[in-house]
C-alpha cells in the first residue's frame, strides 16, 4: 500500500494527511488513492500486453461512479453481474463494447437491457440461460457474443465462501454439458458462441489453479473448433491476490509468465476481470474509537464507530485486515502473522469491534495494537474492494462517505447518508 504511509507520526494518503480529511468529512469514511488505482490497473495491462487483452474491471468490488469513470478513462472495460452494475458502468462512461455480463441468475429484464445496449459479451452459466438469450436475441434481431462459463472442478485453495470453480458451486457449466452444447450449437442461430470463460474464486495466491484450469480448457477449445465453432476469446476471470498482512505475494508478471503461453496456444484474445487486485490495497476505512472497555476477566475491547454493516468481510469471510492508529509514534510491523500477534511496550492485545448488535460485529480478535483512547482514529487497511460495495443499513445505520485522493487534493465521491436517506422510498399505510 505504497500510497498510504506514515510521515511525522501521522498517516497520509498520497500527499494528504488522513486526519485532515476526517476533520472535514467525519467517520466512518472510506479513503481511496487515485494513483494506486491507476498504478494497479496498468501493472496488469503491462504484464499481459504480449497478447490482445481486454481488462474488464469487476464492478462488484467497488461500484462507485467516480472509480468506474477513472478506470474507463484509463481504457478499462467492465465486468458486471447485474442490471444495476451495467447501469453504473454505462453512467460512468464505460464503453458498452467493453462490457461483459456474468452471473448465474440474469433476469429477462437484465438480458434485454444488456442487448439494447449492445454489450460486448455474455458469460453464460447454464443451458437455460443460453436458450433465453438466443430467444431474446432472435426477437431483437441481434446476434450477441457469448462465452460459456466452464466449471472446471478445481479447488483454488481460497475461502470456502469465495471459491467458484468446484463442482458443488453454483457457477458455470461442467465439461460434459459444455460438450453437448457445442455439438448442438446450430440450435442457437441468434448467438455468436465465440468464447470460453473460467473464474476460480478469489483471492488466489498461486498461479497453479489457473494453469490447471487452462490446460483443461485447451482440450475443450480443440473440440469446439472441431465442431466448427470459432472460439476467439478466452476469459480467465479474476481472483489475483493482494497482500493483506504485509507479506510478499505473487505479482502480475508471475501470473502472466505461466498463463500467457497457454493463451497463445489457444490462439485466442484474452479477457480478464480483476477487482480486488486494482482496488483492495487502494483504499482504507477510517473509524473513530468510541470507547475502550475491559472486563473483569481481563478482556480488552476497542469499540469503534465503524461496524460490520460498513465492512462485512471479517464477519462474513473471517477476513484479516491490518488495523493501526492514524496517529502514533509506534511503527506498524512490516508483516503481521494473524496467528502470532507480537506485543511489546505500548502494544497490547485487544478485540476491535463495532457497535452493531451482533456478536459477529468484530474487525479483529486478540490483535496487537498500540494503546488508544476515546476519539483516536484507526485505519483499517486493504478495504478498497468489497468494502462499501457490500455495505448495508443494518441497525438503521447510515452508510459512510467515500473520498478519492489525488496528490494533494481530495474529493468526496459519495456523500455520507443521513437519517432521512434511511427512510427515503418508504411509505406509511
Amino acid at each position: 500500500m505504497d500510497m498510504f504511509e506514515y510521515r511525522n507520526k501521522t498517516l497520509l494518503c498520497e500527499k494528504v494527511k488522513v486526519e485532515d480529511i476526517i476533520s472535514d468529512v467525519g467517520t466512518p469514511a472510506y479513503v481511496y488513492s487515485k494513483n494506486s488505482i491507476v498504478t494497479q490497473y496498468h501493472a496488469l495491462e503491462t504484464a499481459f500486453r504480449a497478447v490482445d487483452t481486454l481488462i474488464c474491471f469487476s464492478v462488484k468490488s467497488n461500484s462507485n461512479l467516480s472509480i468506474c469513470k477513472l478506470l474507463a478513462g484509463e481504457g478499462s472495460g467492465f465486468d458486471v453481474v447485474s442490471g444495476g452494475e451495467l447501469f453504473r458502468a454505462i453512467r460512468a462512461g464505460g464503453d458498452p463494447s467493453k462490457i461483459v455480463f456474468a452471473g448465474v441468475g440474469k433476469t429477462y429484464q437484465e438480458l434485454r437491457y444488456a442487448l439494447e445496449n449492445d454489450i460486448f459479451m455474455f458469460n453464460v452459466e447454464s443451458l437455460a440461460e443460453l436458450e433465453r438469450i438466443n430467444t431474446l436475441a432472435g426477437e431483437t434481431g441481434k446476434i450477441p457474443k457469448v462465452a460459456l462459463r466452464i466449471n472446471p472442478d478445481i479447488d483454488a485453495k481460497t475461502h470456502a465462501k469465495t471459491t467458484t470453480g468446484k463442482k458443488e458451486n453454483k457457477f458455470g457449466i461442467d465439461f460434459t454439458e459444455a460438450e453437448r452444447i457445442i455439438k448442438q450449437s446450430m440450435m442457437y442461430p441468434s448467438i455468436d458462441l465465440c468464447g470460453l470463460h473460467v473464474h476460480l474464486g478469489s483471492p488466489i495466491y498461486t498461479v497453479d489453479p489457473y494453469v490447471h484450469a487452462l490446460k483443461k480448457i485447451v482440450t475443450l477449445i480443440n473440440k469446439c473448433r472441431d465442431a466448427g465453432l470459432d472460439i476467439r476469446y478466452m476469459n480467465i476471470g479474476g481472483g489475483y491476490c493482494i497482500s493483506y498482512t504485509g507479506e510478499n505475494v505473487i505479482q502480475p508478471q508471475d501470473y502472466a509468465s505461466q498463463i500467457l503461453p497457454l493463451v497463445k496456444e489457444m490462439q485466442c484474445n484474452l479477457i480478464m476481470e480483476p477487482g480486488r487486485f486494482i482496488m483492495g490495497n487502494s483504499g482504507i476505512l477510517i473509524t473513530r474509537v468510541i470507547y475502550t472497555k475491559e472486563t473483569p476477566h481481563g478482556k480488552k475491547f476497542v469499540i469503534c464507530d465503524a461496524a460490520m454493516n460498513d465492512l462485512v468481510r471479517p464477519a462474513l469471510y473471517d477476513a484479516f485486515h491490518r488495523i493501526w492508529p492514524v496517529n502514533t509514534n509506534i511503527k506498524m510491523p512490516k508483516v503481521e502473522n494473524p496467528d502470532k500477534p507480537v506485543t511489546k511496550k505500548g502494544i497490547g492485545l485487544v478485540d476491535i469491534v463495532g457497535p452493531v448488535c451482533e456478536s459477529s460485529d468484530v474487525f479483529a480478535t486478540k490483535r496487537a495494537l498500540p494503546s488508544v483512547r476515546e476519539g483516536d482514529l484507526l485505519a483499517i487497511y486493504s478495504a478498497g474492494a468489497y468494502g462499501f460495495s457490500m455495505s448495508s443499513n443494518y441497525n438503521s445505520r447510515p452508510r459512510p462517505c467515500e473520498v478519492l485522493v489525488d496528490g494533494d487534493q481530495y474529493h468526496v465521491i459519495r456523500e455520507r447518508e443521513t437519517y432521512e436517506d434511511l427512510v427515503r422510498g418508504e411509505n406509511f399505510v
